[in-house]
Order: structure tokens, then C-alpha cells, then sequence
């Protein structure tokens, strides 16, 4: 085999393989440290088409001796099993990311806060979505050459591609890139021509998912606080610059630097003169591991940053008369229209869409009206990607409770579950049934008398009533959630504080379960990262707060973390919808 190494090879390489959260063994070479121990590891990220190989000179060429390295062929590329260029999905790809840290981490004991990346074009807009998505820890990234938005070069490519994938499902693509417009380097051209395990195709799926991925990370780039460095090549055929430079400028990065490689062709890692970039390389790895790790302090990030200036212009009211005016009038009443047809839209204008009847019946995803129109009207409210994501957030909370109940009973520790603003509880009552063992104990909670009464009847429905009960109870109130008894093991916090813009209420309420959770207990916990859909929801929909309008300040992914690590616990595991709007995490009680 081929490995397209630049230069000859100081270090022994080791071929491994890790399992995907979905049991798929990925291929992946390791270079120990030629200097131990290891004062960390670098993990690269190959680009679309390409494989783990085709980064391996860089391990010699940065001159990083005292560094584990790490490369993976990516599911569907190199060495590792699928259909050439395929996946499931982009986020399953980037979920592949998280997993292969988290076995860099247990196998070769590298903590997260050891690891720098290194990665390159799609492998750039892989890690960049990761590391907007789980928030990891990491030292630092270099993303070379990002293709944030390819160049299809014919009209209208993403609409007909769209278009197609409706009426034929998922196809492949091949590649109209021609080395000798990667790189300059004759050996490099010459091997891109004959490497046996370089695949031009892509699928449909895979590249339309991208370039959602990457729209919403450049968007929304302020999220992100790793130490970044982009190198851009400057004679770029593949890909825009325009979205690598709005990336660069949002990027809320305690410390950026950008270099506009001029004459680099996409291949930048590849190039002829790569020299110049590997050396800047160098230099960022050593400085940001030489200093120590810092990360923004999100903690009063409601009160400044740009999460709260968003929320605060989604508030603002606008001129009645304005094109905008009169274009949300119309829509506030279309929905009141549709809530004469529609059983979803009337029961969210009569209890807030926002409230844990409407959640349940967006749960049961069963369209209902009065009439045809009404029932077509119900469906399309159903399938909006607000209401798809809360139903994927139902099925993560409901694994990682059950992945939580299993810790438990493997450690020999009781079960007892207690969820602080359950609605009705369904997603706790439905996560029972596929636990192996049935929990101890159940108490449900909510303010709402409406929900108690509901949630009630479906624990007796359900047959649980000998385990659970459901009492009134404020989800904010420390000093009441110190006190429940027995004291739960596991505790569940699912679309709550996506409803509370300030911080204050969450870290008391963080407060009050770190008091009752013994150390060794979970917590599982959502968040809302990013909504394509925020200023529909706040100029059209209303709240379960007397009919106010429903506004919504996001919190990144850190920023939650943050606050849960505040109170006292570890995160363990995270999942994260296709769409990116929602997260389910997991973490775990520590002492201190």
C-alpha cells in the first residue's frame, strides 16, 4: 500500500481500530511520542476523499517529538468499512469525532484538555461542527483550507441536489476536482492520480449535511472559544473564502490568528511550500500548550454577550406598520386561523406552545383537526424542525436515563429517579420500559396542577404506580429540591431551563440537586444551542407565562456546561439532534 508520505518515517506507526456508538470499527494509525511520557496528543483530520496516510508526513514535518499523534480514516474513506464517501448522516460523522476523543482518552490516556487538532478541509467543517456541538475541552485546533461552502460551479447545484435526493433518496456524486488543482507538488499530484484507497464519490447526503453544518457554524462561530488558528489557501479552486473569513471575524475564540497562505492551491498541508504553513502550525501547537488553558467564563453570560443581545432584539417589539410589522401580524393571524382547523395550534394558543400539554402532544405526533385542511394543517405544524428535534430529544434523553439506570445497578447503587419539571413525564415513563431493571423509585414534579393531574393518569396507565407518584414542585425552589426523599440517584432537567434566560434560577435549582444528589449520582440535563426558527418563535408564538410572547435566549453548549460543572458535577456523554438545535447530556455527582 501507498502511505503518500512525505520524507522518511522516524516514527513507528501503529494500526489500531476503534468502535463507533453504533458498532462500526473505524481504522486509525497512532505514532507514540518518541520522548515519554507524552505531553500530549495531536489528532488529524484527513480531507473529503482522502484518507489517514495522506496526513502521516506531518508527523514528522512538525518536529513534535514529545506528541502522541493520531489519524483516522473516516467512516466510508481509506481503510475503514461503507460505501465509498458515504455515512449515515454528517452528525453521525461528527459524533464519530466525540467517540474517537473519548477512546484516544480511555486507551492511550489522553484527557480531552490534552489533545490539539489538526484538520483539513471537510475534515476542517467535521471538527469545527464538533467543537461547536459537545464544546470539548481541547487545547486548541488548526483548520486548514475549511470548506465551509464548496464551489459547485454550476447554478443552482444545492437546490437541484435537494431537489433530486426527494424523488430518488440518496446517490452519489463524483468529484470534478483534478489533482493539479489541489496542489503544485508534482509527487503529491502523482499520488492523488494513483492511490489505491482514495475515493471520488460522496453522497447526497453526506454533502448536503455539510453544508447545513457549516451555514449554521459559521453563523453561528461565536459559540466556539477554542484557541483557533485557519490557515486560507490563497489560490483556493475547492472551496470560498468568503465563509472562511466570516467564520474567522464571529469566531468567539479567546485566542485566533489567521494566515492567507497566497499562491496555496486546497491541499494546503499538501502543497509544495507547505513548509511555511507547517511552520506556523508548529509554532501555535507549542504556544497554546505552553500556556495554561483558558476559557471565556460564560457563568453571567445572560447578562452580556451575544446570546443576550439576540434574545434582547427578538424582544423588542417593532413598528406596527414596518414590512416586518405587518409581516409577523399576518403571521400571528395565520396561526389563529390554523387554530380554528388544527388540534396542535389551538391546544398551543389555549396552554402556551411552550407547555408541557403541547409537548406531550407533540410527543404523540399524531395529527388532529376538524376537517381534511385541519388535520393537513396539524401535520405541517408536527413536522416543523422545532417540534422534529424535540422528539429526537425525547429518544436521547430517554437512552442516556437508561445508560445512567445501567451505571447505577452496575455499581450496585439504587435507582431512584426524580425529574424536577416533568410535564407529563412521558419521556421518563417511557424510558422505563427499556430499562433492563425497573427503577426503585419514581417522582415526577411540575408547578402546573393540569400536568400533575395528567401525569398522574399516565403513571397508572402505565402500571407504575406502585414505583412513581407525581407531586407539585418548583423546579427553581434549592431549597425544596434539597430536601426530596428518598434522595434521588438520578435526576433528569428536560427543556426547562431552555425556557429561562437568566442564569440566576438555573444555579439555584443546580444548586438544590447537587444538595440532594449524593456524590456518584446523574444528572441528565438538555439544552437549545442554536434554532433556526428563533424569530418566528418570539414574534409569532406564545408562552405558558399568561400568554406572553415566547422569547428565547440561547446558551451554548459551554455555557451550559459550565453551569452544571459550577454546581458540582462531571459531564460523562452527550448526544445532539441532526439538526443541531438540541442537546441531552449526561453528568455525573463529584465530591468537593
Amino acid at each position: 500500500m501507498n502511505d503518500m508520505t512525505a520524507g522518511p518515517q522516524l516514527r513507528p506507526v501503529h494500526e489500531r481500530s476503534f468502535a463507533t456508538h453504533d458498532g462500526v470499527d473505524l481504522f486509525y494509525r497512532h505514532w507514540p511520542a518518541l520522548r515519554g511520557p507524552a505531553r500530549g496528543a495531536i489528532v488529524l483530520f484527513h480531507r473529503g476523499h482522502e484518507h489517514s496516510a495522506r496526513m502521516a508526513h506531518l508527523v514528522d514535518e512538525l518536529v513534535l517529538s514529545d506528541f502522541d499523534f493520531f489519524a483516522w480514516d473516516a467512516r466510508g474513506h481509506g481503510r475503514s468499512p461503507g460505501a465509498r464517501g458515504d455515512s449515515p448522516s454528517f452528525g453521525t460523522s461528527v459524533r464519530d469525532v466525540q467517540t474517537f476523543v473519548e477512546h484516544i482518552g480511555v486507551h492511550h490516556g489522553m484527557r480531552a484538555e490534552d489533545i490539539g487538532i489538526v484538520a483539513q478541509s471537510v475534515g476542517a467543517v467535521t471538527v469545527a461542527t464538533w467543537v461547536h456541538d459537545y464544546a470539548p475541552p481541547i487545547r486548541g485546533m488548526v483548520l486548514a483550507s475549511p470548506a465551509f461552502r464548496v464551489k459547485l460551479y454550476v447554478p443552482f447545484a444545492l437546490p437541484g441536489l435537494r431537489l433530486l435526493r426527494r424523488v430518488f433518496g440518496n446517490f452519489f456524486v463524483t468529484s470534478y476536482v483534478k489533482a493539479k488543482f489541489l496542489t503544485r507538488d508534482p509527487a503529491r499530484i502523482a499520488s492523488y492520480e494513483t492511490d489505491p484507497l482514495l475515493s471520488r464519490a460522496i453522497s447526497v447526503n453526506v454533502l448536503l449535511g455539510l453544508q447545513e453544518a457549516a451555514d449554521r457554524v459559521v453563523a453561528d462561530a461565536q459559540a466556539i472559544t477554542v484557541p483557533t488558528q485557519l490557515l486560507i489557501s490563497g489560490s483556493d479552486w475547492v472551496v470560498h473564502h468568503g465563509p472562511q473569513h466570516a467564520f474567522f471575524e464571529r469566531l468567539g475564540a479567546v485566542e485566533k490568528e489567521r494566515h492567507v497562505l497566497h499562491g496555496f492551491f486546497h491541499d494546503t498541508l499538501g502543497e509544495r511550500e507547505r513548509a511555511v504553513a507547517v511552520d506556523r502550525m508548529r509554532a501555535f501547537i507549542v504556544r497554546v500548550f505552553a500556556a495554561p488553558r483558558v476559557r471565556r467564563n460564560l457563568l453571567d453570560a445572560d447578562r452580556h454577550g451575544f446570546t443576550r443581545e439576540e434574545a434582547d432584539a427578538l424582544a423588542a417589539p417593532l413598528p406596527a406598520l414596518s414590512p416586518r410589522g405587518l409581516y409577523w401580524s399576518a403571521t400571528r393571524a395565520s396561526l389563529r386561523f390554523g387554530g380554528l382547523l388544527a388540534d396542535g395550534v389551538r391546544l398551543g394558543h389555549a396552554t402556551g406552545f411552550d407547555s408541557g400539554s403541547t409537548l406531550d402532544y407533540v410527543y404523540r405526533n399524531r395529527a388532529s383537526g376538524r376537517s381534511p385542511l385541519g388535520r393537513h394543517l396539524d401535520r405541517t405544524f408536527l413536522d416543523a424542525i422545532g417540534w422534529r428535534g424535540i422528539r429526537q430529544r425525547k429518544l436521547d434523553v430517554e437512552a442516556l436515563l437508561c445508560d445512567a439506570s445501567a451505571r447505577l445497578r452496575a455499581a450496585g447503587a439504587p435507582v431512584h429517579i426524580v425529574d424536577i419539571a416533568a410535564g407529563h413525564g412521558r419521556y421518563v415513563l417511557d424510558a422505563v420500559a427499556a430499562m433492563q431493571e425497573r427503577p426503585d423509585t419514581i417522582l415526577l414534579r411540575d408547578y402546573s396542577a393540569l400536568n400533575v393531574e395528567h401525569g398522574t393518569a399516565l403513571i397508572n396507565d402505565k402500571g407504575l404506580a406502585d414505583i412513581a407518584r407525581f407531586a407539585s414542585g418548583d423546579a427553581f425552589e434549592r431549597a425544596s429540591l434539597a430536601a426530596i426523599r428518598p434522595r434521588p440517584t438520578l435526576a433528569v432537567v428536560s427543556g426547562l431551563y431552555e425556557l429561562t434566560p437568566d442564569n440566576a434560577p438555573l444555579r439555584q435549582s443546580l444548586g438544590g440537586l447537587a444538595e440532594a444528589i449524593a456524590p456518584g449520582g446523574f444528572l441528565v440535563y438538555t439544552g437549545q444551542i442554536w434554532h433556526p426558527q428563533l424569530e418566528l418563535i418570539a414574534r409569532a408564538l406564545t408562552s405558558h407565562r399568561r400568554g406572553e410572547a415566547w422569547v428565547m435566549r440561547r446558551r451554548t453548549q459551554e455555557e451550559m456546561d459550565q453551569l452544571v460543572a459550577a454546581a458540582g458535577f462531571r459531564k460523562l456523554a452527550q448526544r445532539i439532534g441532526e439538526s443541531g438545535i438540541f442537546t441531552v447530556s449526561l453528568a455525573q455527582r463529584v465530591a468537593g
